[in-house]
């Protein structure tokens, strides 16, 4: 046990991402039966790219020709950090071209997560694609977590140890928002994001680093109009949903530019999209997630 004479030793990049490895290398309880091990140290609510990422990597065991291109997710409980979750999926259809997996997380008994994914042999065909936007390159921008150290002292002290813990994805937002008094702003938003160290060249680990990665900056988006952030009293925030669609191949050890934005907000949902670019930019990933936004008293 660490103490003052003998403090614990400050993880590595490496190690850290290791722990995100092995957060997604789902465990095999029986044909097409999985376990998902739990965040270490992990407290409280289930974070939802989690359940996503684990859920894909479920999927992408039963099929051996094709590539997932796209998932739709449903939350439908939080998951509990106490707790593993169990992945049960479907092979709903294999067909010459595509195939669908369905995919129900469980915990306790009881359904937190139902997600559909399909898979498709590659093939070539007709292309096109959005621009990517003109922002600044992320050696230019600060990380989200020197900038929360920055104001470290204006953090709760209760909230300190999950708001400044280092995390496996780095994110450099292009504009700093001010989560402790937000002001209101277009419900637009630019992040550069990668894993902090080099992650093994196996394509569907990528893939599920991704759709991990997704649900970081996504929600977000739609309070920007509002002034309001998850330390605004009486907020309420949760993942309804959320969907990944896979482009191009990519790394997500590489700086990757999530571009959101938020159309519409309405009757305590607020809905969010995203593509994701490389820095070179094609356009590799496109998202969308609609969430609970409710102001409660």
């Amino acid at each position: 046990m660490a103490d003052e004479a003998h403090p614990k030793p400050r993880r590595t990049d490496a190690e850290i991402v290791q722990e995100l490895l092995t957060l997604l290398d789902v465990e095999e309880l029986d044909v097409d039966l999985y376990r998902g091990h739990r965040q270490p140290g992990g407290r409280g609510r289930v974070f939802g790219g989690q359940v996503i990422a684990q859920g894909l990597q479920a999927a992408q065991r039963s099929v051996e020709d094709k590539v997932a291109h796209s998932l739709h997710a449903y939350f439908m409980r939080p998951g509990n950090e106490d707790h593993p979750i169990t992945y049960r999926v479907v092979r709903d259809f294999d067909g010459g071209s595509f195939a669908t997996r369905r995919v129900i997380a469980m915990q306790r008994g009881m359904p937190i997560l139902s997600m559909t994914a399909s898979f498709q042999r590659e093939e070539g065909g007709l292309h096109h694609q959005d621009a990517m936007p003109d922002v600044p390159p992320p050696e230019e921008l600060k990380s989200e977590q020197e900038l929360r150290r920055a104001r470290l002292d204006e953090i709760p002290e209760a909230m300190r140890p999950f708001f400044l813990r280092r995390r496996p994805i780095e994110i450099r937002p292009v504009a700093a928002r001010d989560w402790l008094n937000p002001e209101k702003a277009p419900p637009l938003s630019h992040t550069w994001f990668r894993a902090i160290a080099p992650l093994p060249d196996d394509p569907a680990l990528h893939r599920a680093v991704l759709s991990f990665a997704s649900d970081m900056s996504l929600l977000g988006t739609a309070t920007l109009p509002h002034g309001v952030s998850w330390f605004t009293p009486n907020f309420q925030s949760a993942s309804l949903d959320h969907a990944v669609w896979l482009h191009e191949p990519f790394r997500a050890d590489d700086w990757l530019l999530y571009a959101t934005d938020s159309p519409w907000a309405g009757h305590a949902r607020g809905f969010n999209r995203g593509p994701i670019f490389t820095r070179g930019g094609p356009l590799v990933a496109s998202t969308a997630q609609e969430g609970l936004m409710r102001m409660r008293g």
